[in-house]
């Protein structure tokens, strides 16, 4: 967890997370996920970026309903706050991979992005009360070890929709999970594997230890393997 007064360093990379106060849903629908997109897209930047005018500007008939997609392809910033290396939004928490491009870079784009996106929620569902279960949590990613192992771990987050036992029985259909974690709309692994306009979101460049979608796809395989095999392991002490 994140330490107050702690500065979160230029150049390093952390795992940034949060979830729903209480555990509730932070996202219930296809357009929460999008809005919280939208937000990790357009509010990484220095500039004050009003929601309200982005939307209507794209909102107009030459779209046809496309608007959402058109503001990654249309809507650029050079003024970016972090590097946003891997995603993936869950019913009732986030995960981020990011790394600052300067001191307390994180600390603005998460200000920015949750304070905007608590607003929405909350007049959209008239909720009431703290959206979020306190300030997020932030651990530095120190090694490379670490790095695959975190890689892999935000992107298989989604198989719980598919199969909420994976890690106790696991994985009990490799293709079909594979299918289900490259067509998930609100992750980032779809992108490392495919090219899609929510692409913008992610920084240009992965590590040198990943050459190929073939890596890729290798370690999420090895990961799942491995998560499920060290639950098996602590299943029996």
């Amino acid at each position: 967890m994140q330490l107050r007064g702690q500065v979160l360093a230029e150049g390093e990379n952390y795992h940034v997370y949060n979830r729903g106060a209480h555990k509730q849903p932070i996202f219930t629908s296809d357009e929460d996920h999008e809005r919280f997109l939208l937000l990790l897209y357009l509010y990484n930047t220095h500039d004050h970026v009003v929601m309200r005018d982005v939307l209507s500007k794209y909102s107009a008939k030459r779209f046809k309903g496309h608007g959402f997609v058109e503001i990654f392809k249309h809507e650029h910033s050079d003024k970016s706050l972090v590097d946003i290396l891997a995603y993936a939004l869950m019913p009732n928490h986030f995960h981020l991979v990011l790394r600052p491009k300067e001191d307390n870079g994180i600390q603005q784009f998460l200000q920015k992005v949750c304070g905007a996106y608590s607003m929405y929620f909350n007049a959209k569902y008239d909720h009431t009360g703290t959206l979020f279960q306190g300030r997020y949590h932030a651990k530095l990613v120190d090694s490379e070890p670490y790095f695959r192992y975190l890689f892999a771990y935000v992107h298989l987050n989604p198989l719980d929709l598919l199969q909420s036992d994976w890690k106790k029985a696991g994985i009990r259909c490799a293709k079909k999970a594979s299918s289900f974690l490259t067509d998930y709309r609100f992750s980032s692994f779809k992108d490392h594997m495919d090219k899609r306009p929510e692409g913008a979101i992610l920084a240009d460049e992965l590590p040198d230890f990943f050459s190929s979608k073939d890596d890729i796809r290798d370690l999420i395989k090895c990961e799942s393997e491995r998560v499920h095999q060290s639950y098996e392991k602590f299943a029996k002490l």
